[in-house]
């Protein structure tokens, strides 16, 4: 078979069917080497398409014959727009560990975070995998988002797919794109509904959306496994990845087909665990195969290398987070007296159902558990147990050997009934009267802006609450909202992001356990109350951090209603177990920063049960939860809490990595220095681009307004998108398009003070939108990649500038590129080859920055014309083949003994599980997956070696004063 490949890195300009395009890519696939481009002509210009060598005639520019002409802009403006540009574009080295993007981006700089960031991007990974099972509120969408960034600018994340749960789309959408601008297309129910508009039944929306964000309920969709199944990324993010670990479920199919078929894969859970090893089992071979032996056993080693786990007490955490999470209130747990109804109802459970005297009336499946889902019921709402009753009678239709139990639940209906009055009078509820109470108390009421969220279990509960409190409370409509899983996809996330909007007319969100994973409810919010309460630790915690988080800036108060049913033979011990649970979570809170590890379930449902047979007195309350200090003593040999400790990256191991980070920051200036800022980037490429960019876009200008501050500092630029880029910006998220107008007239500030003002003014605005009306001009942002391309455009195909500079002799600026076999960078350099009269000599520059300083390249610079630039084309064609020379003996050899370096250990541990493998006969479909998991392992191992060579000429820069 024929070799069409082209030696072509991408930032490069090609001529195709007559047109010139900007490679932004260049990968290898099944039918040989694709790029994919962007047009820069006037046909093609912001057209995104993709090319065969094998198809198409491919004219790429030979550097050797490149012809020089002088550069005439002031300040050599266009030199130094074209310089930036081709920077922009090169990505970085793929096993670069230093993240380049992390201190850009709109959020506090938090060591601990980039920590995360730094454990993805370790060198000695084929592949950023990684789970992120940080405790709930330390900030896993940001950390999420910068991993996200820095695969983006290595060439690795172009193609990327965010898989979460349905209520928290928006919010994710929202967090990545005002952070990181990094822009993503929400196919909840409405977006789908758009994209069938849009395509062609028979077009893949993975192929059309490089950036999608969905629902895991939506993705699994036939439609969208089919197309999956024909789809690769190079980067997929599971959120609540918790959800994916049963084999039973479409959500565990799901994970299995997305896995092989993306390079990168981030899971997110603060609940990794669910007590099983089988399914930790099942995160762990998503992300590595070989993390798990073939037998089954997990490696320690493995899963500390792909975990990573904090709290809010860890060292590396605590000193961190400062002001910027309050500490909570002393938590209120507050004993109900119960209504007389209430007490009667409750004591029939006791002497009937759950603490008999003789045999219980309960019968058939589940009989034993049952009396205490009726318990449950009644701890939530009368109008819980109702639907709980009626559900069972329901069931035991036709049944003539339910009688007993028949009547003894139409005597509990019957009594249960008198605490639900029939004439919209005030419900006889003494925990309803006590929520009203504490609202009040709490200032919650329909003319103030003080808020509250109220949790509880059951649905019926929850529009009971709603109903009530609406008519009680005097609320006026949609004061008081319900928030459950019944609610459509676009119903739910409308809920979130209004409740987090001064302009909100929510004053009560009564929610169920959908709203405990993963959604912030702090951002106006700091009182949170239990109507009832999960008979879990982690749940319990999980509905905590909703308010209880970082960014939270006044101290969360939990309320927790709990009837007080002393007397009651029977239900006095229940309340007390339920209300040490409570505490119990505070104490853990306090002294450990994790719920879960007292039980040592890591599961909601496992905790459950355990409470479960407590209440049945089967097992005493501090041999199933333990105080913080007997749980560290007890599982000193828990293998998952010696696996949290080795993935938190505490300890002084911790603390010598923050520094080196903090060192490297301080000291690494990650602009170029060919401008002072990404604004005065953009301002020199639309003035370059336009001539006279504040005249209007249809006088030929974009109508570019600077607005500066007291110091003189550029504080935001305003223009109007030209056609092109206003194609390209049809990639951002739907509602900010539409919400702000962006088509029409875009904002941007370079300035993170005032970006994140805006960003809190949005959530005051009263047109209702959490999208901020001047967005953050961070180094991703479309609009500065926008500028990159035109600006590469701007010089001949075959052309480069020539320049004065600080050098003693003709010198040519070069850049060499070594890619590996699927065209990702995996070495970069700047060299200068000087010319000793005909002698040229190649030298390396330890990065863009210093070698433009060392030219004397920089916004100030005196741009004066060379005269005469033809008579250095002569030294074009040797200074490549010494840049090539030097590239081909000194980084190449490097970057291919590195590269395979890390392909023979990762071949080493394929090798290491197969040998594990032999003579298996049971297999399981965990050893199935896993086999054809390490199989495609193999195939990327050797795709990650060194291929090519690539060299090209930039600049040609003459001595002051002589040429």
């Amino acid at each position: 078979m024929t070799d069409h490949s082209l030696d072509i890195a991408p930032g490069a300009i090609v001529e195709v069917r007559d047109e010139q395009w900007v490679v932004s890519a260049v990968e290898q696939t099944a039918d040989g080497q694709l790029l994919t481009v962007r047009g820069v002509s006037d046909l093609v210009e912001g057209t995104t398409a993709q090319f065969y060598p094998s198809i198409d005639k491919i004219n790429p520019h030979d550097p050797s014959q490149a012809a020089v002409v002088a550069d005439t802009s002031s300040h050599y403006a266009r030199s130094r727009l074209w310089l930036e540009s081709t920077v922009r574009k090169t990505s970085l080295p793929i096993s670069d560990p230093q993240p380049a993007l992390t201190s850009h981006a709109l959020a506090d700089t938090l060591s601990y975070q980039r920590q995360a960031v730094e454990k993805a991007l370790a060198p000695e990974r084929l592949r950023a995998r990684l789970l992120i099972a940080d405790a709930v509120g330390l900030g896993k969408t940001l950390e999420i988002g910068m991993i996200l960034a820095e695969l983006i600018r290595r060439g690795r994340g172009r193609r990327i797919l965010v898989v979460t749960p349905r209520h928290v789309l928006e919010q994710m959408q929202h967090e990545l794109w005002t952070r990181f601008a990094i822009p993503f297309v929400r196919l909840d129910s409405e977006g789908v509904q758009k994209v069938k508009q849009k395509l062609p039944a028979t077009r893949n929306p993975f192929t059309f959306f490089e950036k999608v964000i969905i629902s895991i309920d939506t993705l699994k969709q036939d439609r969208f496994i089919h197309d999956l199944r024909k789809h690769h990324w190079d980067a997929v993010v599971i959120d609540e990845s918790h959800n994916i670990t049963n084999q039973a479920t479409q959500n565990n199919q799901l994970a299995h087909i997305l896995a092989p078929n993306t390079e990168a894969l981030i899971l997110a859970s603060a609940t990794p665990h669910n007590g099983r090893n089988e399914s930790f089992a099942q995160l762990l071979t998503l992300l590595e195969p070989t993390s798990v032996s073939a037998h089954g056993d997990i490696s320690k080693a493995a899963v500390g290398n792909l975990m990573i786990r904090r709290h809010r007490y860890s060292e590396s955490v605590k000193n961190e987070v400062g002001d910027r999470w309050a500490e909570r209130k002393q938590p209120r747990h507050i004993a109900v007296t119960p209504s007389p109804e209430e007490l009667a109802v409750g004591e029939e459970i006791a002497a009937t159902w759950t603490h008999p005297q003789s045999t219980p009336p309960v019968t058939g499946k589940g009989s034993r558990l049952f009396p205490w889902t009726l318990a449950k019921a009644f701890l939530s709402s009368p109008v819980a147990l109702q639907s709980t009753i009626d559900a069972r009678l329901k069931t035991l239709e036709n049944n003539a050997a339910a009688g007993p139990e028949q009547e003894a639940l139409v005597r509990l209906r019957d009594l249960n009934a008198a605490c639900l009055p029939q004439d919209g009078s005030t419900p006889h509820s003494g925990k309803y009267r006590e929520l009203m109470a504490q609202l009040k108390e709490k200032g919650v009421g329909p003319r103030s802006p003080e808020r509250a969220v109220v949790f509880a279990e059951r649905v019926p509960t929850l529009e009971w609450l709603r109903d009530n409190l609406m008519r009680d409370l005097k609320f006026k409509t949609g004061q008081v909202r319900v928030l459950h899983g019944g609610l459509t996809d676009v119903e739910q996330q409308e809920l979130v992001e209004s409740f987090k909007q001064a302009s909100s007319p929510i004053r009560v969100l009564v929610t169920g356990d959908v709203a405990s994973e993963g959604v912030n409810l702090h951002l106006q919010c700091h009182e949170l109350l239990h109507y009832d309460i999960p008979w879990s630790l982690i749940r319990i915690e999980q509905r905590n951090g909703r308010i209880d988080r970082y960014g939270q800036l006044e101290s969360p108060q939990i309320t927790t209603l709990l009837l007080d049913l002393d007397g009651v033979e029977g239900f006095t011990g229940d309340m007390r177990v339920l209300t040490r649970l409570v505490e119990r979570e505070r104490e853990a809170h306090e002294k450990l920063g994790d719920a879960a590890s007292l039980m040592g379930s890591y599961s909601g449902d496992a905790e459950e049960k355990a409470i479960t047979e407590v209440l049945r007195g089967a097992k005493d309350f501090d041999e199933v939860v333990p105080s913080p200090e007997q749980a560290v003593s007890q599982h000193d040999d828990d293998w998952l809490a010696f696996l949290t400790d080795a993935a938190s990256q505490d300890g002084p191991a911790a603390e010598a990595a923050r520094q080196t980070s903090e060192a490297h920051d301080a000291g690494v200036d990650r602009t170029t220095g060919l401008f002072g800022s990404d604004v005065d980037y953009l301002r020199e490429g639309l003035t370059e681009l336009y001539g006279e960019p504040d005249r209007k876009r249809d006088q030929g200008g974009v109508g570019l307004e600077v607005e500066r501050n007291n110091a003189g500092s550029v504080q935001a630029i305003t223009f109007e998108p030209s056609p092109d880029l206003r194609q390209r910006l049809m990639a951002l998220p739907q509602s900010y398009l539409e919400d702000r107008a962006v088509l029409d007239r875009m904002r941007l500030t370079p300035d993170k003070a005032t970006a994140e003002a805006r960003l809190k003014a949005a959530l005051n605005d009263t047109k209702g939108t959490s999208w901020p009306d001047t967005h953050y001009l961070s180094p991703l942002h479309p609009v500065l990649d926008w500028v990159a391309d035109r600006s590469l455009a701007h010089l001949g195909r075959d052309e480069i500038f020539a320049v004065h500079g600080s050098v003693e002799q003709p010198t040519v600026v070069m850049q060499g590129i070594v890619t590996n076999r699927r065209g990702q960078n995996i070495a970069v350099a700047y060299l200068t080859v000087q010319f000793l009269g005909d002698y040229p000599l190649a030298q390396p520059s330890t990065g863009p920055t210093e070698l433009f300083q060392d030219i004397g390249l920089n916004p100030d610079t005196v741009g004066v014309p060379v005269h005469d630039p033809k008579q250095y084309e002569r030294l074009v064609a040797p200074a490549v083949q010494a840049a090539r020379d030097y590239m081909e003996r000194g980084v190449a050899v490097s970057a291919r003994r590195q590269a395979q370096e890390r392909t023979e250990r990762w071949v080493e541990r394929m090798d290491d599980w197969e040998r594990g493998a032999e003579g298996i006969a049971a297999q399981t479909q965990l050893f199935r997956q896993s086999r054809s998991a390490v199989e495609g392992e193999r195939r990327l191992a050797q795709e990650m070696l060194p291929d090519r060579t690539y060299v090209r000429p930039l600049l040609v820069v003459v001595p002051k004063g002589g040429e």
